[in-house]
């Protein structure tokens, strides 16, 4: 069986990756291929997160062992096999790939080919740049303070509504019916 993987960027909007692998093949030769197909080092910190539709995580798939939690259990790449937890197209994955500023892929399972094998895992789409490995911890600071500041200034005073209070706007049977302590 084989799985087909596209991949994209939040930072990047032409950046488009599919790769496909055997579902036999663990979550480190995944990693491999995303890595070798957008030029990445293999010897920085990375994880997947399986993640439910709307892209909220729930389980790691790390690189590394980190022994934070006794208690929790960890599913290490290199001995996750991808059938065991990838079982339905639609599937989707957070690959993050910069530690430090919480960047990450967007991994989703778009094809599931049954009665194929792969030996070695292959990138079939290649589009557009992908960002950059690693940036500055400064510059991420920066590019985060001015697009807050850019969404402050979006969110005037016509955004919140009048200042101006109406009575007659006011729900005062509503109001009187609730309990109040003093």
């Amino acid at each position: 069986m084989v799985f087909n993987f596209r991949i994209v960027s939040d930072e990047v909007d032409n950046f488009k990756r599919e790769i496909k692998i055997d579902a036999d093949m663990t979550f480190l030769d995944l990693r491999n291929a995303i890595c070798d197909a957008v030029n990445f080092d293999k010897h920085q910190m990375c994880s997947f997160f399986l993640c439910d539709n709307n892209w909220e995580k729930e389980k790691e798939i790390t690189l590394e062992d980190m022994d934070v939690d006794s208690d929790q259990d960890v599913w290490l790449m290199d001995e996750t096999i991808l059938s065991d937890y990838l079982e339905d197209e639609g599937q989707r994955m957070i690959f993050v790939f910069d530690y430090m500023t919480d960047r990450a892929f967007f991994i989703e399972l778009k094809e599931i080919i049954t009665g194929k094998k792969l030996i070695d895992p292959v990138c079939t789409c290649s589009m557009g740049t992908p960002p950059p490995q690693t940036i500055d911890f400064a510059e991420y600071e920066a590019k985060a303070e001015a697009k807050a500041v850019a969404m402050a200034e979006d969110l005037d005073e016509d955004f919140y509504g009048s200042d101006e209070f109406n009575q007659d706007e006011f729900d005062a049977e509503g109001f009187d019916e609730m309990n109040f302590e003093e």
